[in-house]
This record gives C-alpha cells, structure tokens and sequence, in this order.
C-alpha cells in the first residue's frame, strides 16, 4: 500500500514539474539549458540566470555577441574576418533585433533615441565614447550587456566585453542610448 502511494507521489510530482516549466517558456518557446547558460555566463564574463527574467529575455543577445568574441577587428570590416565597432553593433541589431541601423559611430550618435544615463542602461542600449582625442567627438560605440559590462570591437583587441568603469571608457564616456 505505501509502496503505491509513493508512486503516486512520485508520478504526480514529475507531472506537476513537468506542467509549471511549460507555463514559464520564454516567448518563441525557447527553453535555455542552465549548461548553456553558464557557458554562455563565462565565455562572456558576466553573470547570467535563467531564473532570471531580464536574462531569460535577453539570452539571444547573449548568445550572439558571444559568437563574435575575438574577433580581429578591421577599419570597415563587416565580417567574421573582422569587423570594426559600429560595424559589430550594426549586425548585432540586424541579427538580435532585425533592425536597421546607421553604420558609422557617428551617424549613430546622432540617430533620435532614448538617452540613458549609466544607471539605467538595459541589455541591448548602444554606449558612445570620445576615444579619439577630440573631448567631444564620439568616435566608438558598443553594445551594454548588464551589469556595467559592454561588448564592442576593440582597435587592440578586438571583440571583447569590457566594464564602464575601466579607467579608459569612465573618461570617454558620452551617453548610453536605446532605440525608440
């Protein structure tokens, strides 16, 4: 008798788990194996939940800037072989959002968008920086991940996700800004 009810419980259990992770499926019905998410978690350098809403949400962007990592960087590049900054955001956007945006950092710049401050940059909002020695010439973007870490296509380096504190791009920052 015990024996049948702890099959029950066991059989009813599995059943109930089973319904509930259906109900929570990201839209598209897409389910992210917790293995990959933490691949993807330390292939990027930020830390990543599928428990987590704003992660679950964001995960093809996750998943395809961490593709592009390493990635040589190239003056007018627009490929693998290499690419360089507004090039990267500019597939970036095609592929995650199938948007069309400018192609040159300050065309970019001067698109109508949202701005955002720092602090309330979301995955996905574009990051300008002055880096060419003119204080106020924007002249590189890249793409905020979360967390105060963005992707973009360094001269040096070039795919690699950095940090907005990094003594380099705290001095250059611009602006953050989201698509309308």
């Amino acid at each position: 008798m015990l024996g049948s009810f702890v099959k029950f419980a066991l059989i009813f259990t599995f059943i109930t788990l089973l319904s509930s992770c259906g109900s929570q499926r990201p839209q598209g019905g897409l389910l992210y194996d917790p293995r990959e998410v933490a691949e993807l978690s330390d292939k990027l350098g930020i830390q990543l939940s599928n428990l987590d809403k704003e992660d679950d949400k964001n995960m093809p962007l996750y998943a395809e800037v961490s593709q592009w990592l390493g990635v040589p960087y190239r003056y007018a590049g627009l490929s693998r072989k290499g690419l360089d900054c507004s090039g990267f955001a500019f597939l970036m956007y095609q592929k995650v959002y199938r948007k069309k945006i400018p192609r040159s950092t300050s065309d970019l710049s001067k698109m109508k968008m949202h701005n955002v401050s720092k602090s309330g940059l979301q995955a996905g909002d574009l990051v300008f920086f002055a880096t060419s020695g003119k204080k106020n010439k924007i002249s590189h973007v890249g793409i905020y991940l979360k967390d105060g870490c963005f992707i973009h296509a360094s001269t040096s380096q070039g795919v690699i996700v950095s940090h907005l504190d990094e003594g380099y791009y705290d001095r250059t920052w611009k602006k953050g800004g989201r698509l309308k």
